[in-house]
């Protein structure tokens, strides 16, 4: 079986900060004021008081079974590795056309102006090739991210996955798209009231 690397996120324990996943993303990538590879959104509050819940979501590149902006991308430059299942743009290749920006249902493409090319999370590429976590997971303050394997049975987040059947979702899927990260929220009284930030609602894990 073909690896597929995700990233895991409990939404319990994210704090909304923009610290782990944002700050330290921008820092480690070196990308400028504005555009960045994840975004932050706020889910809530739901509920009626007294009981409210409130919760942030932070949303980066699903790496997506059937990614959209490798379907567009008129060069190859955007395109799906074989090898560990995540969804990368070759600089060289690209002709800063931003198709897939337009293409992504999830808004994680970014434009880099300086270098005239899209730009999106690779899980830290360079890390994890020198045995490093990504920058987000290695910084998140709340210990909500997470990075590994979806397909390897004892990396941690299928681990989590297990540990948290019934809890576990991923983000609306209008387009077939089928995005493979995972959202961890647990015990959510209000979850039906969750809206999704773009169409529909998150869809559980089946």
């Amino acid at each position: 079986m073909e690896s597929q690397y995700i990233i895991l996120v409990e939404l319990d324990r994210c704090i909304g900060c923009h610290g782990g996943c944002q700050v330290a993303c921008k820092t480690e990538h070196s990308i400028s004021l504005g555009p960045s590879r994840s975004k932050m959104y706020s889910m809530g509050p739901t509920g009626k008081y007294p009981d409210i819940e409130m919760y942030f979501m932070p949303v980066m590149c699903q790496q997506c079974e059937n990614p959209s902006c490798t379907e567009v991308c008129p060069t190859g430059a955007c395109y799906k590795s074989g090898d560990d299942g995540v969804v990368y743009i070759d600089r060289d290749m690209c002709i800063g056309c931003q198709s897939c920006m337009k293409s992504c249902p999830y808004q994680c493409i970014i434009f880099n102006k300086e270098l005239n090319v899209s730009d999106k999370c690779d899980i830290c590429s360079g890390r994890r090739a020198d045995g490093l976590p990504p920058a987000c997971v290695r910084n998140c303050a709340g210990g909500a991210l997470h990075y590994g394997d979806i397909n390897d049975p004892d990396s941690e987040v299928s681990v989590l996955i297990r540990e948290n059947e019934g809890h576990v979702y991923t983000l609306a899927d209008p387009n077939g798209n089928n995005p493979q990260a995972r959202y961890i929220l647990r015990d959510c009284r209000w979850i039906e009231e969750l809206p999704f930030i773009y169409a529909g609602k998150m869809r559980g894990e089946i």
